[in-house]
């Protein structure tokens, strides 16, 4: 599984890449708006902390309007993911970006059926927000498994499970465990993956027994 971290906090990217274990980033207007910077350059700056995918979220709400954008963002860096909302408009956007090589992360995916469109349209990803339905009283779990089962079942089918809208440790756990093929995660949520008391408790138990010893390895 593919761990990008969703945050245009370039302190923030810049502590988690050095770790080896993020693969990419996913921004959006509200993450751009709170970093309070210039779009282009914020991404420009993670294009340069990363050699993954980096989604640039347009903001036109027309298909021409949303290709144009998204040209003006692919211009950015090699590594940009043009990022378009799961509407009719988007997928016709979505079609003719990904006609022409570039990759496209389609965004708000609430259904399996908007996810099969989305593969039918190119997609290189498909984010449905499992958070948000979990918020309505969904389980957004499920909605990963099925759109899982619906991609394993056409061979030609090769966009990429984003699950997004991740709001803890569990999502991301039961995430894997149905077949996402990524997931982007803030970088608490990332960070709290490594955390359980027993580990600590362990590593406790083992640094006083070898305290005990009077030894030194270096």
């Amino acid at each position: 599984m593919q761990f990008f971290l969703d945050t245009a906090d370039l302190d923030e990217i810049r502590a988690l890449t050095a770790s080896g274990l993020v693969d990419g980033v996913t921004t959006n207007p509200s993450l751009i708006a709170k970093s309070g910077r210039d779009i282009f350059e914020t991404i420009a700056a993670i294009c340069d902390l990363t050699d993954g995918p980096v989604s640039a979220e347009v903001t036109a709400q027309d298909a021409p309007g949303m290709i144009k954008e998204g040209h003006r963002l692919a211009d950015i860096a090699r590594n940009v993911c043009i990022k378009v909302p799961l509407t009719w408009e988007g997928l016709i956007a979505t079609k003719a970006l990904s006609d022409e090589g570039h990759q496209v992360n389609v965004t708000l995916c609430f259904s399996t059926n908007q996810a099969l469109l989305a593969a039918k349209a190119g997609a290189t990803f498909v984010s449905p927000f499992i958070g948000r339905l979990d918020d309505t009283g969904v389980n957004g779990m499920e909605l990963i498994g099925e759109i899982r089962a619906v991609y394993d079942n056409y061979e030609d089918l090769d966009t990429q499970i984003l699950a997004a809208s991740i709001r803890g440790v569990n999502h991301v756990r039961e995430s894997a465990l149905l077949g996402a093929d990524v997931a982007t995660i803030p970088a608490k949520v990332l960070k709290a993956l490594v955390h359980h008391p027993l580990t600590d408790k362990g590593l406790t138990a083992f640094m006083t027994d070898w305290e005990s010893t009077g030894q030194s390895i270096l």
